[in-house]
C-alpha cells in the first residue's frame, strides 16, 4: 500500500468514527446553491464560502469552467435538488493561464509521463509514446479570468435547460488574500431567451 493511500485510509477512519449526526443529512443541500470552481488545491470552498456538510453542492474541474458535464451537475442540482443560485468561482494564479490547446495537445502527443516548466515554458520531461488524441479536447485554457469568469456565467445563463429564474454570480477568488472578487460585469446578464422558471 501506497503512503498516499494509507494516509487517505487512516483520515477516513478517524473522520468516520467521528461521524455522529452527520448520518442524518438530506440529499438536497441545505442552503439551496451551489458553487462551480477550480480543482486547484489551494482553493477550499467549505472554508472561502462558509459551508457544512449538507450546506451546498460544489462542481469542481480544471478551470472551474462552465463545460457541458458541469452544466449538467448544475441543472440536476437544480432540477432534482432544489438549488436557486450557483456562483461561477475561478481564481488567481491558476494553472488554466499556462498553456494553450497547441501547447497541451503538443506535449500530449510526445508523451504521456508528466511535463514541467522549464525557463518558463512547458516542456516534456518524459519520454513517449504519446498520442494525439488530445487534438480532439477543448481545454479550455484561459487568458483573462475576469473574461473567462463572463464566458462561464453567460453560457450557464444563456443555456436552454437553465431557467431565468437562476442567480448566476461571477467571482475570482484571491490565492493570496483568499478573498472573493466579483466580476462586475457577469452581475446584470440576463438570461435572453425568455425562458420562465
Amino acid at each position: 500500500m501506497s503512503n498516499i493511500l494509507e494516509e487517505v485510509l487512516n483520515a477516513n477512519r478517524n473522520y468516520a468514527s467521528t461521524f455522529g449526526d452527520k448520518a442524518k443529512l438530506a440529499m438536497p443541500p441545505a442552503r439551496k446553491f451551489a458553487i462551480l470552481t477550480c480543482m486547484d488545491a489551494r482553493l477550499d470552498p467549505a472554508k472561502f464560502a462558509g459551508l457544512a456538510e449538507g450546506d451546498a453542492h460544489v462542481v469542481r474541474n480544471a478551470g472551474g469552467r462552465a463545460t457541458d458535464d458541469a452544466i449538467r451537475s448544475l441543472v440536476i442540482s437544480y432540477k432534482l435538488l432544489g438549488t436557486r443560485e450557483w456562483f461561477v468561482i475561478h481564481h488567481t494564479n491558476c494553472g488554466m493561464e499556462t498553456f494553450t490547446n497547441e501547447t497541451i495537445r503538443g506535449l500530449l502527443a510526445n508523451s504521456l509521463e508528466p511535463s514541467s516548466i522549464v525557463s518558463g515554458a512547458w516542456k516534456d520531461t518524459g519520454k513517449g509514446p504519446g498520442s494525439r488524441a488530445g487534438e480532439f479536447i477543448e481545454w479550455l485554457p484561459i487568458t483573462d479570468q475576469s473574461q473567462s469568469v463572463l464566458a462561464d456565467v453567460e453560457r450557464i445563463k444563456t443555456h436552454p435547460l437553465v431557467p431565468a429564474n437562476i442567480a448566476v454570480h461571477g467571482y475570482i477568488y484571491d490565492v493570496a488574500t483568499g478573498r472573493l472578487n466579483e466580476v462586475k460585469q457577469a452581475k446584470p446578464l440576463t438570461s435572453g431567451s425568455g425562458r420562465s422558471g
